[in-house]
């Protein structure tokens, strides 16, 4: 699902020890992957409150009246650009905090950039839960957006897939938390205030975890602070691991970085990074075309729109995101034993075919026109297509578009890769949540039909122009491009330390 890298590790060139994971490794991993509880959070709790009439009632009255009335299109109950911009309002500054991430990061260290989102998230959680009007409310959102744009894994190659998957089970598990809440308190007065209030809890689980762990190799090589950097490389390696090389190396590639004296946003630019650059844009952009977070955002609107009552349709949201959870927890079985491009050609084909059906379905149902009553047997089985196009995103598109930008970049153009990276994902995400439910209404079932033609081309894409990089050490990875068949004609064809 959405945005929010983590990077933990050496972050420099990576020598494999076997793939021997130390307890330092596993708690820093788990600590940066717990970032995507506020993300997953946010993106269950904003999609159920917006079913809730109190929640309504308050803000958005307008779309109550509209849902009320008997003559509405039941694809247009919720067209509202207000009520979207309440949930894309926390892109559009997540956005702008993921460009300026990177010049945060490396004056601060990674350690204190996820302190200080955590931080930035936590304040967000408190206004939303104290709003009195769409004004307190947007600015909740913002600051939520500023702190989830400030958080950024890399294991050793044998586990690295299995670690990065960690973010998105992380993401799912704060999905499913917040389905759960918004079912319990869909009825209380308050329910909306308790539920964006507890968006609080997360955060401090996170900013927490964050003040305790150690910051990278990396960011204190970049920062001149030698003797914590062989600590930490200690840490990760274990105690009897001798870290002098590594330390020397990593030392080295940052001099070379420093000595190129060059804005790195115009370096990612060169030809030799093109491929690089390619992926960090359409990587993230791709994942959210495939409108999973479109579906978890508004999958309580979707569900009560095609003829489930409230309950029943923050229920299907739930099971919707208990799906999802399970397919992650496959992905981080089998990511590194089958590879990636094997994982998203297939999750590809899954998801293709359930917004196939999905809009088939819909048709049936409702007709063309979208104004006749769904059956609760053709309601049934849009939860279904959708649970089992949710599964096939949870294994390969969900966990792998966090996964391939965090190992292909060369330490020159990491932390910036990962910035366009992120941005690109909060932009995109930005533009299809602000513009979804209005998209929902003119096109009907025709929106299914634009996500599909999406995740055709994306896994077309993956076939032709995406290496594997299952088990390739980073400071490897120079090699995967120089040997496939269209990028090579981009990259040196010789491997330097960049």
């Amino acid at each position: 699902m959405a945005p929010v890298g983590v990077l933990v590790g050496s972050g420099g060139p990576v020598k494999d020890f076997g793939g021997k994971i130390t307890s330092s490794v596993v708690v820093t991993c788990v600590v940066a992957a717990s970032s995507g509880l506020i993300f997953g959070y946010d993106i269950g709790i904003s999609g159920g409150v917006t079913t809730m009439e109190s929640f309504l009632k308050k803000f958005f009255p307008s779309v109550l009246r509209k849902a009320a009335a008997a003559e509405t299109n039941i694809y247009c109950q919720y067209d509202s650009q207000l009520l979207t911009a309440f949930t894309s309002s926390l892109y559009i500054a997540g956005l702008a905090a993921s460009l300026v991430a990177s010049r945060v990061t490396a004056a601060l260290g990674r350690k204190n950039t996820m302190v200080l989102g955590g931080l930035t998230f936590l304040a967000g959680g408190a206004v939303n839960g104290g709003a009195v009007n769409v004004a307190m409310l947007i600015l909740g959102r913002i600051l939520l957006g500023i702190g989830v744009g400030f958080t950024n894994q890399v294991a050793p190659a044998k586990w690295r897939g299995a670690f990065n998957t960690g973010f998105q089970f992380f993401i799912g598990i704060g999905v499913v938390a917040a389905n759960f809440i918004n079912f319990f308190l869909s009825k209380h007065p308050w329910g909306w205030r308790l539920s964006l209030g507890l968006a609080v809890v997360p955060a401090a689980v996170m900013t927490a975890g964050a003040a305790l762990i150690s910051d990278t190799p990396s960011s204190l090589v970049e920062r001149g602070r030698l003797r914590e950097a062989k600590q930490s490389l200690a840490r990760i390696r274990g105690a009897n691991a001798d870290v002098e090389g590594e330390l020397d190396d990593l030392v080295k590639s940052v001099d070379v970085a420093k000595a190129a004296n060059q804005e790195p946003f115009v370096t990612i630019l060169e030809r030799r990074y093109r491929p690089h650059l390619v992926m960090a844009v359409l990587i993230p952009f791709f994942q959210q075309v495939t409108g999973i977070n479109i579906i978890a955002f508004y999958a309580p609107v979707l569900f009560q729109s095609v003829g489930f009552g409230k309950d029943s349709a923050l229920i299907g949201s739930t099971i919707l995101g208990v799906v999802n959870l399970g397919a992650i927890l496959v992905s981080t079985a089998v990511v590194d034993r089958y590879g990636r491009r094997f994982l998203f050609m297939a999750g590809g084909l899954q998801m293709l075919i359930c917004k196939l059906a999905v809009a088939a379905v819909l048709v049936a149902g409702t007709g063309v026109s979208g104004t006749e009553h769904m059956s609760k047997a053709l309601a049934v089985a849009v939860l279904v297509l959708l649970c089992t196009y949710g599964a096939g995103f949870g294994w390969s598109w969900g966990p792998l578009s966090w996964l391939i930008p965090s190992e292909i970049f060369p330490i020159k153009i990491r932390t910036t890769g990962q910035s366009i990276s992120l941005a690109v994902n909060f932009a995109t995400t930005f533009v299809l949540s602000q513009t979804f439910l209005t998209m929902l209404c003119h096109l009907k079932y025709g929106a299914f039909l634009f996500y599909a033609g999406w995740i055709a081309t994306m896994t077309l894409f993956v076939v032709c122009f995406l290496p594997e990089t299952k088990g390739i050490p980073l400071d490897s990875m120079q090699g995967i491009w120089e040997q496939h068949w269209y990028w090579r004609r981009f990259v040196a064809t010789t491997t330097t330390t960049t």
